[in-house]
């Protein structure tokens, strides 16, 4: 073998020997060697090198997306390609937007990294489903023109519609449908969207086994619409996303190397998690940015650029103790997002006219930034399903995420304990994170997110917030019954309720801790921003800034304060009695509910 057949290879190695030693190494390995196993060796090398402190990042990444092209078209020329063949299925409710961007990242990693090739224009080992759960006619119409779109630019995709589900559904014997009510959905024909994300996300497995043709090698890939296939690097102008992680390569190789059964990432960007369990944090970062504002003159350049420090794991969630993380750093400074030369005035017009995506969960003070840490093929135990992102073999479409006909937040966390204590590491986490990105270009104005009411000027969290409590109990009760009990026997009731009650004394003392907290540290922006004598008050053009700091503090009274309809919900002891029934039967319910499923398979 010569360099001829590996160029890219041999450049790669050229430019880059000096600054990466083991590259010179397998220079010397060109002529002799098993070309395709070189490529295997160099990739380390080039992410070491990559994600190094100062590293020329654009340069090594151009070499290292064209090394998987080129190894790409060497398999082709062996043939005989057993890798899996990949079908990723993205549930879609009323967020077009949404879609094309995860619908474009998908693209680009198929564009930059060739997995499997190509066959007469179309990438052969991806498969795309678009799980429709939109009410709207206009959007279906809009995700429909989304498949056409990228089909003409290769991409294998498939548009689930609500009448292809509803007729998959009722395919099913009707024993096991009516077994599978609570896992899948038992809405009517005419009204059969807005079904949720795990019902439409179960329903999508119906699809998948349809598309299977070998069972062996077909891998399963859920991600959420918000979630792109991308990372997010911290440079010294802001943030940015790059397609740096090959990530098909790299799940065929763990599943390929392992007996893993579940696979799942993390996020990136972000938080995964409800505004209503950020907002004191957040009040404190908003806070401390018009604390510092105030040390600064309107008209003096900004000061609010460069790179910032890196919040920890949980670093955005108010009751980051619950899942075993400390914060030692009490607030974080906002990142200007403006580019070219501006002032104070201008960074605080940019900051207001943010603030209130926060209710759509956008953090601004407390992204997750990407890590490169020990690699990519290194894994871990896992105790959380990121339902946005995690990859399943036919054997793993068995855990699947139940009890989605509560509605309720951190299924995936609650569905990682049941399933790790079920398959312990067979059940695994791995360092190829999603960006998460709560808010597309099109703005809030153009989007939807279950469980938020957005009004003329207000928006109402309350029936998130809500969820998110109950959500909150269900899983440290079931994190706590799997320490006693055998998950793979059905739940005893006494249990279950013993557990729940001792669970629900701990959260309701923990979120009237927050709630206090909230509304002092609302008070304290108010009369920080409003009522100091500061300079943005004596600025006319940033009246309307200053209009979307006073509707976000309104909000967040308006859902966190006093007289929240939630923090009613919460505190009354019938609703708390109606939801921990609810919550009983379904961990009642669970083992026949997994049977019921597995026999699909």
């Amino acid at each position: 073998m010569s360099e001829s057949r590996a160029p890219q290879l041999a450049a790669c190695i050229a430019r880059h020997r000096a600054g990466i030693p083991g590259l010179a190494e397998l220079g010397r390995q060109l002529q002799a060697a098993e070309l395709i196993a070189l490529y295997e060796q160099a990739y380390p090398l080039l992410e070491q090198a990559m994600w190094s402190d100062g590293a020329d990042f654009a340069p090594l990444l151009a070499d290292y997306q064209a090394l998987f092209r080129e190894q790409e078209a060497l398999i082709a020329q062996k043939g005989n390609d057993d890798r899996h063949h990949f079908i990723l299925g993205i549930p879609i409710a009323d967020r077009p937007p949404h879609l094309r961007a995860c619908l474009e990242s998908i693209y680009q990693v198929c564009r930059l990294y060739d997995y499997g090739g190509q066959t007469a224009g179309v990438w052969s080992k991806i498969k795309v489903v678009v799980s429709e759960d939109s009410r709207k006619e206009t959007n279906i119409r809009r995700d429909i023109e989304l498949v056409e779109e990228y089909r003409a630019k290769g991409l294998q995709v498939v548009h689930f519609g609500l009448t292809e589900q509803y007729e998959l559904l009722h395919a099913l014997p009707a024993g096991t449908r009516e077994r599978l009510g609570h896992l899948l959905t038992t809405q009517p024909k005419d009204q059969f969207y807005l079904k949720g994300q795990a019902a439409n996300r179960n329903l999508s497995y119906l699809k998948f086994l349809q598309l299977t043709e070998d069972k062996a090698k077909t891998l399963y890939y859920l991600v959420d619409s918000d979630q792109h296939f991308c990372v997010n690097r911290q440079t010294a102008s802001g943030d940015e996303a790059v397609y740096a992680l090959n990530y098909f390569h790299y799940v065929d190789k763990i599943f390929r190397g392992s007996d893993t059964l579940m696979l799942t990432g993390k996020m990136v960007g972000d938080p995964p998690v409800s505004p209503s369990v950020m907002a004191a944090n957040f009040l404190d970062d908003v806070t401390a940015f018009f604390s510092r504002l105030a040390e600064l003159g309107g008209s003096e350049a900004c000061r609010f650029h460069g790179t910032r420090q890196k919040p920890g794991d949980a670093a955005y969630h108010d009751l980051s103790k619950l899942f075993g993380f400390e914060q030692k750093q009490a607030t974080f400074e906002y990142s200007c997002r403006l580019h070219g030369a501006h002032d104070h005035a201008a960074c605080l017009r940019g900051f207001a006219g943010r603030l209130n995506a926060f209710f759509f969960g956008e953090h601004l003070t407390r992204k997750t930034w990407f890590s490169y840490g020990n690699g990519f093929a290194q894994l871990s135990p896992a105790r959380t399903v990121y339902p946005g992102n995690y990859v399943v073999n036919y054997a793993g479409l068995k855990y699947v995420i139940p009890f989605g006909h509560l509605r309720l937040r951190m299924s995936g966390p609650t569905a990682g304990r049941l399933i790790a204590a079920e398959i312990g590491p067979r059940f695994a986490a791995f360092n190829m994170p999603n960006l998460h990105r709560r808010v597309t270009e099109a703005g809030l104005n153009d989007d939807f997110r279950p469980g938020v009411e957005v009004g003329q000027e207000h928006i109402d969290l309350a029936n998130e917030f809500e969820r998110q409590f109950f959500g909150d109990l269900m899983l440290f009760s079931t994190e706590a019954l799997v320490k006693r009990t055998d998950v793979t026997q059905p739940f005893a009731r006494a249990a279950v309720e013993a557990v729940l009650d001792q669970k629900e004394a701990e959260l309701l003392a923990l979120y009237r801790q927050k709630h206090e907290a909230i509304v002092a540290k609302s008070r304290q922006l108010s009369e920080r921003v409003f009522e100091s004598g500061h300079w943005w008050l004596a600025v006319s053009d940033l009246a309307g800034a200053l209009e979307q700091v006073r509707i976000f503090i309104a909000n967040i009274e308006r859902n966190f304060g006093q007289h929240a309809p939630a923090w009613g919900q919460i505190q009354s002891a019938e609703h708390r009695a109606q939801r921990k029934q609810q919550i009983v039967e379904a961990l009642m319910n669970y083992r026949a509910e997994r049977e019921a499923w597995d026999s699909l398979f």
